[in-house]
């Protein structure tokens, strides 16, 4: 599995955890204002009311925000449902391909105007959560077989389908959605079962 920042900042000080926070929370009410593009490192500092120096502590960068932020929120969802101890069945690939739905579906109705580079950010860390998460899972079976090409078709197959639903402008319920799409993907993923 990759690294999770929920495991990263437990060993963290807690004054640092508090700034941590007050950035990311800071970053969050600037996504639902304005285009992530149009959000300077800046704008950042000055609703948290830290310096420039402070941030940099914390961040490379807007894009490394981001990504922290994303990758933080999507494992506090899999880690809402107890994803991240389970192993492959349908019933958790099920419930993979809804929180992906479901997270999607948040960032874009709370983010103002997501843009196509802010989309291809938030991409790049959830499919490399989903891969982890998937890998994870393929590698317990029995089966002993390479889980790179089935969790890596899984992979694109959940993202492509979850970025689907969020853009549709009229969705049917998620329920019904996902029901539909999960014979879709665990087709690749059957011999593991």
């Amino acid at each position: 599995m990759l690294p999770n920042p929920k495991q990263m900042d437990e060993n963290l000080d807690p004054r640092v955890k508090r700034t941590r926070k007050l950035i990311l929370d800071s970053f969050g009410i600037l996504l639902a204002e304005k285009n992530f593009e149009n959000i300077s490192v800046q704008d950042v500092t000055d609703k948290a009311q830290i310096n420039r120096a402070t941030f940099y502590a914390h961040f490379q960068d807007k894009y490394a925000l981001l990504d922290y932020s994303v990758s933080k929120m999507f494992m506090q969802e899999i880690e809402k449902r107890t994803l991240n101890a389970c192993h492959y069945t349908p019933d958790n690939l099920r419930s993979l391909i809804l929180a992906v739905c479901e997270f999607l579906g948040n960032m874009h109705s709370s983010c103002a105007q997501p843009h196509e580079q802010f989309e291809s950010l938030i991409e790049n860390q959830i499919k490399k959560h989903i891969f982890g998460l998937l890998s994870h899972w393929l590698s317990q079976s029995k089966v002993k077989l390479s889980t790179e090409i089935p969790a890596t078709v899984a992979t694109w197959a959940i993202y492509g389908l979850a970025s689907h639903y969020s853009h549709m402008k009229k969705r049917p319920a998620l329920e019904k959605f996902v029901d539909e799409a999960l014979p879709l993907v665990s087709v690749n993923l059957e011999q593991f079962a």
